[in-house]
Protein backbone atom coordinates (compact mmCIF):
# COMPACT_ATOMS: atom_id res chain seq x y z
CA UNK A 1 0.00 0.00 0.00
CA UNK A 2 1.12 3.88 -0.92
CA UNK A 3 2.14 5.46 1.79
CA UNK A 4 0.53 8.67 2.19
CA UNK A 5 2.77 12.19 3.28
CA UNK A 6 2.38 15.10 4.18
CA UNK A 7 4.62 18.81 3.33
CA UNK A 8 4.99 21.46 5.26
CA UNK A 9 6.68 23.97 3.15
CA UNK A 10 8.48 27.02 4.81
CA UNK A 11 10.03 30.76 4.06
CA UNK A 12 10.13 31.90 1.20
CA UNK A 13 8.21 31.17 -2.46
CA UNK A 14 11.18 29.89 -3.85
CA UNK A 15 11.65 27.21 -1.40
CA UNK A 16 7.95 26.96 -2.07
CA UNK A 17 8.53 25.60 -5.47
CA UNK A 18 11.50 23.51 -4.24
CA UNK A 19 8.42 22.01 -2.25
CA UNK A 20 6.01 21.60 -5.19
CA UNK A 21 8.64 19.73 -7.69
CA UNK A 22 9.43 17.61 -4.24
CA UNK A 23 5.91 16.63 -4.22
CA UNK A 24 5.30 15.83 -8.28
CA UNK A 25 7.45 13.40 -7.65
CA UNK A 26 5.92 11.40 -5.00
CA UNK A 27 2.80 11.20 -6.46
CA UNK A 28 4.61 10.12 -9.84
CA UNK A 29 5.96 7.12 -6.92
CA UNK A 30 2.20 6.87 -6.10
CA UNK A 31 3.27 8.22 -2.70
CA UNK A 32 -0.38 9.61 -1.31
CA UNK A 33 -0.61 13.45 -0.34
CA UNK A 34 -2.52 14.48 2.68
CA UNK A 35 -3.60 17.72 3.33
CA UNK A 36 -2.80 17.36 7.55
CA UNK A 37 -0.25 15.98 9.05
CA UNK A 38 -2.22 14.25 11.32
CA UNK A 39 -3.17 12.05 8.28
CA UNK A 40 0.07 11.56 7.14
CA UNK A 41 2.79 8.64 7.31
CA UNK A 42 5.57 10.66 5.90
CA UNK A 43 5.83 14.55 7.37
CA UNK A 44 8.40 16.21 5.02
CA UNK A 45 8.92 19.84 6.92
CA UNK A 46 10.77 21.59 3.92
CA UNK A 47 12.99 24.19 6.39
CA UNK A 48 13.93 27.47 5.93
CA UNK A 49 17.02 28.87 7.87
CA UNK A 50 17.96 32.31 6.53
CA UNK A 51 17.44 34.57 9.47
CA UNK A 52 16.99 33.94 13.22
CA UNK A 53 13.35 34.26 13.86
CA UNK A 54 12.90 31.63 10.26
CA UNK A 55 15.37 29.32 12.09
CA UNK A 56 12.88 29.25 15.01
CA UNK A 57 9.83 28.67 13.41
CA UNK A 58 11.48 25.99 11.79
CA UNK A 59 12.70 24.44 14.91
CA UNK A 60 9.19 24.71 16.33
CA UNK A 61 7.84 23.03 13.36
CA UNK A 62 9.91 20.10 13.46
CA UNK A 63 9.21 19.58 17.33
CA UNK A 64 5.35 19.79 16.47
CA UNK A 65 6.41 16.79 14.21
CA UNK A 66 8.40 15.23 16.36
CA UNK A 67 5.08 15.35 19.25
CA UNK A 68 3.02 13.46 16.88
CA UNK A 69 5.40 11.13 16.17
CA UNK A 70 5.82 10.53 20.23
CA UNK A 71 2.14 9.92 20.30
CA UNK A 72 2.15 7.86 16.91
CA UNK A 73 0.14 9.64 14.76
CA UNK A 74 3.04 9.67 12.15
CA UNK A 75 5.67 7.43 11.78
CA UNK A 76 8.51 9.45 9.93
CA UNK A 77 10.27 12.68 9.94
CA UNK A 78 12.17 13.67 6.82
CA UNK A 79 13.71 17.45 7.12
CA UNK A 80 14.98 19.03 4.06
CA UNK A 81 15.59 22.95 2.52
CA UNK A 82 17.56 25.73 3.97
CA UNK A 83 18.14 24.68 7.42
CA UNK A 84 18.56 20.92 6.69
CA UNK A 85 21.68 22.34 4.53
CA UNK A 86 23.10 24.82 7.19
CA UNK A 87 22.49 22.76 10.51
CA UNK A 88 22.20 18.92 9.64
CA UNK A 89 24.43 17.61 12.49
CA UNK A 90 22.40 19.92 15.12
CA UNK A 91 19.32 18.76 13.83
CA UNK A 92 20.24 15.11 14.66
CA UNK A 93 21.24 15.88 18.05
CA UNK A 94 19.06 18.06 19.63
CA UNK A 95 15.88 16.43 17.64
CA UNK A 96 16.82 12.30 17.59
CA UNK A 97 12.98 11.52 16.80
CA UNK A 98 13.68 12.73 13.34
CA UNK A 99 14.25 10.03 10.81
CA UNK A 100 16.50 11.95 8.12
CA UNK A 101 17.90 15.27 7.12
CA UNK A 102 18.64 15.80 3.29
CA UNK A 103 20.62 18.46 1.68
CA UNK A 104 19.24 20.96 -1.13
CA UNK A 105 20.75 18.92 -3.70
CA UNK A 106 19.16 15.64 -2.46
CA UNK A 107 15.79 16.69 -3.35
CA UNK A 108 16.15 15.39 -7.03
CA UNK A 109 16.19 11.74 -4.65
CA UNK A 110 13.11 12.38 -2.51
CA UNK A 111 11.52 9.18 -3.71
CA UNK A 112 14.22 7.23 -2.87
CA UNK A 113 15.28 9.10 0.21
CA UNK A 114 11.57 8.63 1.00
CA UNK A 115 11.56 4.67 0.46
CA UNK A 116 14.74 4.31 2.53
CA UNK A 117 13.36 5.53 5.63
CA UNK A 118 11.68 2.19 5.98
CA UNK A 119 14.91 -0.05 4.84
CA UNK A 120 16.79 0.32 8.14
CA UNK A 121 16.98 2.11 11.81
CA UNK A 122 19.26 4.18 10.70
CA UNK A 123 18.91 8.09 10.18
CA UNK A 124 18.95 8.95 6.82
CA UNK A 125 21.36 11.66 5.65
CA UNK A 126 22.13 12.78 1.97
CA UNK A 127 24.03 16.16 0.69
CA UNK A 128 25.56 16.00 -2.73
CA UNK A 129 26.28 18.72 -4.60
CA UNK A 130 23.61 22.06 -3.82
CA UNK A 131 24.00 22.37 -8.11
CA UNK A 132 22.01 18.95 -8.34
CA UNK A 133 19.00 21.13 -6.50
CA UNK A 134 16.46 20.76 -9.86
CA UNK A 135 15.51 24.42 -11.39
CA UNK A 136 12.53 22.81 -13.75
CA UNK A 137 10.46 19.36 -13.70
CA UNK A 138 6.91 18.68 -12.79
CA UNK A 139 5.09 20.98 -9.74
CA UNK A 140 1.49 20.64 -8.41
CA UNK A 141 1.04 23.70 -7.41
CA UNK A 142 0.17 24.11 -3.46
CA UNK A 143 -0.80 28.03 -4.67
CA UNK A 144 -4.47 28.81 -5.53
CA UNK A 145 -4.83 27.37 -9.03
CA UNK A 146 -5.01 30.91 -10.56
CA UNK A 147 -1.64 32.03 -9.32
CA UNK A 148 1.56 30.59 -9.44
CA UNK A 149 5.34 31.55 -8.61
CA UNK A 150 8.06 31.26 -11.54
CA UNK A 151 11.93 30.59 -10.28
CA UNK A 152 13.95 31.72 -13.20
CA UNK A 153 17.31 31.32 -11.60
CA UNK A 154 18.94 29.43 -8.34
CA UNK A 155 21.36 30.95 -5.87
CA UNK A 156 23.51 33.87 -5.49
CA UNK A 157 26.67 35.20 -6.09
CA UNK A 158 26.43 38.65 -4.91
CA UNK A 159 27.72 38.21 -1.38
CA UNK A 160 25.77 40.55 0.89
CA UNK A 161 28.07 40.39 4.16
CA UNK A 162 25.04 39.67 6.07
CA UNK A 163 23.54 36.93 4.03
CA UNK A 164 23.98 33.26 4.51
CA UNK A 165 22.07 32.30 0.82
CA UNK A 166 25.24 31.75 -1.53
CA UNK A 167 26.92 29.57 1.37
CA UNK A 168 23.65 27.23 1.85
CA UNK A 169 21.97 27.49 -2.20
CA UNK A 170 25.67 28.15 -3.93
CA UNK A 171 26.30 30.52 -6.49
CA UNK A 172 23.78 32.19 -8.98
CA UNK A 173 22.35 30.00 -11.91
CA UNK A 174 19.80 30.64 -14.46
CA UNK A 175 17.60 28.52 -15.85
CA UNK A 176 17.47 28.44 -20.00
CA UNK A 177 15.19 31.21 -21.32
CA UNK A 178 13.31 28.51 -23.15
CA UNK A 179 12.60 26.27 -20.47
CA UNK A 180 11.46 29.34 -18.61
CA UNK A 181 9.25 30.33 -20.93
CA UNK A 182 7.80 26.39 -21.37
CA UNK A 183 6.80 25.86 -18.14
CA UNK A 184 5.36 29.60 -17.61
CA UNK A 185 2.85 28.31 -20.66
CA UNK A 186 2.60 25.17 -19.67
CA UNK A 187 1.19 26.81 -16.22
CA UNK A 188 -1.06 29.11 -18.01
CA UNK A 189 -2.31 26.65 -19.71
CA UNK A 190 -3.80 24.76 -16.63
CA UNK A 191 -5.47 28.04 -15.70
CA UNK A 192 -3.02 30.24 -13.83
CA UNK A 193 -3.95 33.78 -14.04
CA UNK A 194 -0.83 35.67 -12.47
CA UNK A 195 3.12 34.16 -12.75
CA UNK A 196 5.23 35.86 -10.17
CA UNK A 197 8.47 36.05 -11.07
CA UNK A 198 11.03 35.05 -8.21
CA UNK A 199 14.71 34.00 -8.26
CA UNK A 200 17.68 35.56 -5.05
CA UNK A 201 18.31 38.69 -7.90
CA UNK A 202 15.58 38.67 -10.82
CA UNK A 203 17.55 41.76 -12.32
CA UNK A 204 20.79 39.17 -12.62
CA UNK A 205 18.86 36.68 -14.89
CA UNK A 206 20.47 35.16 -18.03
CA UNK A 207 23.99 36.86 -17.25
CA UNK A 208 25.70 33.56 -16.86
CA UNK A 209 24.34 32.29 -19.46
CA UNK A 210 24.07 34.59 -22.21
CA UNK A 211 26.56 37.38 -21.13
CA UNK A 212 23.71 40.06 -20.17
CA UNK A 213 20.92 40.33 -18.60
CA UNK A 214 17.43 38.93 -19.97
CA UNK A 215 14.77 39.86 -17.79
CA UNK A 216 13.47 42.25 -20.19
CA UNK A 217 13.01 39.92 -22.95
CA UNK A 218 11.77 37.31 -21.04
CA UNK A 219 8.80 39.70 -19.67
CA UNK A 220 8.07 40.54 -23.62
CA UNK A 221 8.00 36.87 -24.41
CA UNK A 222 5.60 35.97 -21.35
CA UNK A 223 3.45 39.18 -22.13
CA UNK A 224 2.33 36.92 -25.65
CA UNK A 225 1.39 34.07 -23.74
CA UNK A 226 -2.95 33.22 -24.04
CA UNK A 227 -4.77 33.40 -21.22
CA UNK A 228 -2.45 34.60 -18.76
CA UNK A 229 -3.40 38.61 -16.94
CA UNK A 230 -0.63 39.48 -14.56
CA UNK A 231 3.17 39.22 -14.38
CA UNK A 232 4.63 40.52 -11.68
CA UNK A 233 8.39 40.74 -9.97
CA UNK A 234 9.84 40.22 -7.14
CA UNK A 235 13.26 40.63 -5.69
CA UNK A 236 15.11 42.77 -8.26
CA UNK A 237 18.57 44.30 -7.16
CA UNK A 238 18.68 48.25 -7.16
CA UNK A 239 21.47 48.56 -9.44
CA UNK A 240 20.21 46.12 -11.76
CA UNK A 241 16.83 48.10 -12.29
CA UNK A 242 18.09 49.25 -16.29
CA UNK A 243 16.18 51.79 -18.43
CA UNK A 244 15.63 48.79 -20.71
CA UNK A 245 13.61 46.57 -17.37
CA UNK A 246 12.03 49.89 -16.88
CA UNK A 247 10.92 50.47 -20.48
CA UNK A 248 10.09 46.84 -20.36
CA UNK A 249 7.88 47.18 -17.25
CA UNK A 250 5.98 50.16 -18.94
CA UNK A 251 5.55 48.58 -22.70
CA UNK A 252 4.08 45.30 -21.58
CA UNK A 253 0.55 45.54 -20.38
CA UNK A 254 -0.15 41.82 -18.50
CA UNK A 255 3.12 43.45 -16.84
CA UNK A 256 2.02 44.49 -13.28
CA UNK A 257 3.20 48.30 -12.59
CA UNK A 258 4.83 46.89 -9.37
CA UNK A 259 8.42 46.44 -8.54
CA UNK A 260 10.24 44.85 -5.48
CA UNK A 261 13.41 46.04 -4.67
CA UNK A 262 15.10 45.54 -1.59
CA UNK A 263 17.42 47.95 -1.32
CA UNK A 264 18.22 46.81 2.43
CA UNK A 265 19.41 50.96 3.70
CA UNK A 266 20.29 54.03 2.27
CA UNK A 267 23.22 55.61 3.92
CA UNK A 268 26.69 54.71 1.89
CA UNK A 269 28.65 53.10 4.69
CA UNK A 270 26.14 50.86 5.76
CA UNK A 271 25.97 49.36 2.03
CA UNK A 272 29.65 49.70 1.59
CA UNK A 273 29.66 47.64 5.25
CA UNK A 274 27.00 45.24 3.54
CA UNK A 275 28.70 44.62 0.24
CA UNK A 276 26.13 46.49 -1.76
CA UNK A 277 26.21 49.56 -3.69
CA UNK A 278 24.60 52.82 -4.17
CA UNK A 279 23.46 55.29 -1.30
CA UNK A 280 20.55 57.72 -0.73
CA UNK A 281 20.76 60.19 -3.56
CA UNK A 282 21.40 57.25 -6.36
CA UNK A 283 17.97 55.44 -4.54
CA UNK A 284 16.24 58.26 -4.50
CA UNK A 285 17.17 58.60 -7.80
CA UNK A 286 15.86 55.28 -9.19
CA UNK A 287 12.43 55.89 -7.68
CA UNK A 288 11.98 59.34 -9.16
CA UNK A 289 12.80 57.14 -12.46
CA UNK A 290 10.15 54.85 -11.57
CA UNK A 291 7.49 57.36 -11.10
CA UNK A 292 8.40 59.38 -14.02
CA UNK A 293 8.31 56.59 -16.81
CA UNK A 294 5.28 54.24 -14.83
CA UNK A 295 3.60 56.99 -13.07
CA UNK A 296 1.14 54.18 -11.25
CA UNK A 297 3.87 51.80 -10.47
CA UNK A 298 4.05 50.58 -6.95
CA UNK A 299 7.62 49.97 -5.41
CA UNK A 300 8.48 47.76 -2.71
CA UNK A 301 11.25 47.41 -0.17
CA UNK A 302 12.39 45.82 2.58
CA UNK A 303 15.01 47.58 4.96
CA UNK A 304 17.60 46.07 7.37
CA UNK A 305 18.12 48.62 10.66
CA UNK A 306 20.43 47.56 13.64
CA UNK A 307 23.52 46.46 10.79
CA UNK A 308 26.69 46.84 12.71
CA UNK A 309 28.39 50.02 12.54
CA UNK A 310 24.63 52.21 11.97
CA UNK A 311 24.81 55.24 13.62
CA UNK A 312 22.29 57.18 14.64
CA UNK A 313 23.21 59.40 11.97
CA UNK A 314 23.00 56.68 9.47
CA UNK A 315 19.69 55.75 10.78
CA UNK A 316 18.32 59.47 10.83
CA UNK A 317 19.47 59.15 7.13
CA UNK A 318 17.22 56.14 7.08
CA UNK A 319 14.33 57.38 8.37
CA UNK A 320 14.43 60.36 6.43
CA UNK A 321 14.77 58.62 3.12
CA UNK A 322 11.20 56.61 3.87
CA UNK A 323 9.26 60.09 4.72
CA UNK A 324 11.01 61.84 1.14
CA UNK A 325 10.24 58.93 -1.07
CA UNK A 326 6.98 58.00 0.82
CA UNK A 327 7.37 54.34 -1.25
CA UNK A 328 4.09 51.99 -1.54
CA UNK A 329 5.46 48.73 0.19
CA UNK A 330 8.15 48.24 3.24
CA UNK A 331 9.07 46.14 5.47
CA UNK A 332 11.25 46.78 7.80
CA UNK A 333 13.30 44.31 9.62
CA UNK A 334 15.95 44.11 13.03
CA UNK A 335 19.65 42.80 11.52
CA UNK A 336 20.10 38.65 12.41
CA UNK A 337 23.36 37.91 13.32
CA UNK A 338 24.12 34.95 11.35
CA UNK A 339 26.93 32.73 11.75
CA UNK A 340 29.37 32.17 8.67
CA UNK A 341 28.31 35.42 6.86
CA UNK A 342 31.36 37.96 6.85
CA UNK A 343 28.86 40.39 9.56
CA UNK A 344 28.56 37.90 12.17
CA UNK A 345 32.32 39.05 13.37
CA UNK A 346 32.38 43.02 12.39
CA UNK A 347 33.02 45.52 15.39
CA UNK A 348 30.16 47.67 16.54
CA UNK A 349 27.30 44.95 16.26
CA UNK A 350 24.51 47.06 17.21
CA UNK A 351 22.37 45.32 20.64
CA UNK A 352 19.56 43.73 19.35
CA UNK A 353 16.65 45.69 21.11
CA UNK A 354 18.24 48.85 19.94
CA UNK A 355 17.92 47.31 16.26
CA UNK A 356 14.25 46.23 16.77
CA UNK A 357 13.54 49.87 18.64
CA UNK A 358 14.23 51.48 15.14
CA UNK A 359 12.71 48.65 12.80
CA UNK A 360 9.89 49.94 14.73
CA UNK A 361 10.33 53.32 14.60
CA UNK A 362 10.48 52.93 10.18
CA UNK A 363 7.49 50.49 10.16
CA UNK A 364 5.10 53.41 12.49
CA UNK A 365 6.01 56.38 10.25
CA UNK A 366 5.40 53.67 7.15
CA UNK A 367 2.20 53.30 8.38
CA UNK A 368 1.14 56.72 7.87
CA UNK A 369 2.60 57.12 5.15
CA UNK A 370 1.07 53.97 3.05
CA UNK A 371 -2.72 54.71 5.13
CA UNK A 372 -2.48 58.52 3.70
CA UNK A 373 -1.75 56.92 -0.15
CA UNK A 374 -5.03 54.53 0.23
CA UNK A 375 -6.50 58.04 0.63
CA UNK A 376 -5.78 58.38 -3.22
CA UNK A 377 -7.93 55.52 -4.51
CA UNK A 378 -11.22 56.83 -3.31
CA UNK A 379 -13.81 57.15 -6.52
CA UNK A 380 -11.26 55.22 -8.22
CA UNK A 381 -12.21 51.87 -9.91
CA UNK A 382 -9.38 49.12 -9.65
CA UNK A 383 -9.24 45.60 -11.43
CA UNK A 384 -8.87 42.89 -8.37
CA UNK A 385 -8.17 39.50 -8.66
CA UNK A 386 -10.85 37.40 -6.22
CA UNK A 387 -9.73 35.24 -3.76
CA UNK A 388 -12.37 34.08 -1.49
CA UNK A 389 -15.46 34.48 -0.10
CA UNK A 390 -16.30 35.57 3.53
CA UNK A 391 -20.13 33.92 4.22
CA UNK A 392 -19.78 35.78 7.80
CA UNK A 393 -20.01 39.47 6.34
CA UNK A 394 -21.12 38.26 3.01
CA UNK A 395 -17.78 39.86 0.81
CA UNK A 396 -15.34 38.90 -1.23
CA UNK A 397 -11.27 39.26 -1.02
CA UNK A 398 -8.48 40.04 -3.11
CA UNK A 399 -6.35 42.00 -4.43
CA UNK A 400 -5.09 44.74 -6.76
CA UNK A 401 -1.85 44.63 -9.25
CA UNK A 402 -0.65 46.68 -6.41
CA UNK A 403 -0.39 43.77 -3.85
CA UNK A 404 1.65 40.73 -4.11
CA UNK A 405 0.15 37.48 -2.44
CA UNK A 406 0.56 37.21 1.40
CA UNK A 407 2.64 40.46 1.61
CA UNK A 408 0.99 42.93 0.81
CA UNK A 409 -2.56 44.35 0.95
CA UNK A 410 -6.24 43.44 0.38
CA UNK A 411 -9.45 44.59 -0.77
CA UNK A 412 -12.71 43.99 0.56
CA UNK A 413 -15.42 43.61 -2.17
CA UNK A 414 -19.46 43.45 -2.09
CA UNK A 415 -20.97 41.78 -5.27
CA UNK A 416 -24.67 41.91 -6.92
CA UNK A 417 -23.63 39.13 -8.82
CA UNK A 418 -21.73 35.70 -7.85
CA UNK A 419 -17.78 35.59 -8.34
CA UNK A 420 -15.23 32.57 -8.59
CA UNK A 421 -11.98 32.63 -7.18
CA UNK A 422 -9.45 33.85 -9.58
CA UNK A 423 -11.82 35.83 -11.55
CA UNK A 424 -10.56 39.44 -12.21
CA UNK A 425 -12.97 42.49 -11.48
CA UNK A 426 -13.51 45.91 -11.52
CA UNK A 427 -13.69 47.29 -8.12
CA UNK A 428 -14.97 50.94 -7.28
CA UNK A 429 -13.25 51.93 -4.11
CA UNK A 430 -14.97 53.55 -1.52
CA UNK A 431 -13.45 53.00 1.71
CA UNK A 432 -10.31 51.85 3.45
CA UNK A 433 -9.14 50.10 6.40
CA UNK A 434 -6.05 48.94 8.41
CA UNK A 435 -5.77 46.02 5.57
CA UNK A 436 -6.46 47.85 2.50
CA UNK A 437 -9.43 49.17 0.02
CA UNK A 438 -12.96 48.16 0.41
CA UNK A 439 -15.23 48.69 -2.22
CA UNK A 440 -17.82 47.05 -4.26
CA UNK A 441 -17.70 45.24 -7.71
CA UNK A 442 -18.93 47.00 -10.97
Amino acid sequence: MSKKVGMISLGCPKNQIDAEIMLKKLVDADYLLVNETFDAEIVIVNTCGFIEDAKREAIDTILEMADLKEDGVIEKILVTGCLAQRYADEIFAEIPEVDGVIGLGANVDIVEICNSLYENDEPVSSFPEKEKLPLDGGRILTTPEYTAYLKIAEGCSNRCSYCAIPSIRGDFRSRPFDDVVDEAKMLCEKGVKELIIVAQDTTKYGEDLYGESRLPQLLDELNKIEGLAWIRLLYCYPERVTDELIDAIARNEKVCNYIDIPMQHVDSGVLKAMNRRGDKESLLALVNKLRAKIPDIVIRTTFITGFPGESDEAFTALSEFVNEAKLDRVGCFAYSREEGTPAYDFDNQIEPEIAAERAEAIMTQQYTIADNKLDDFMGKTLDVIVEGYDPYTDSYYGRTYMDAPEIDNSVILTSGYRIDDGDIVPVEIFDKNEYGLIGEAV
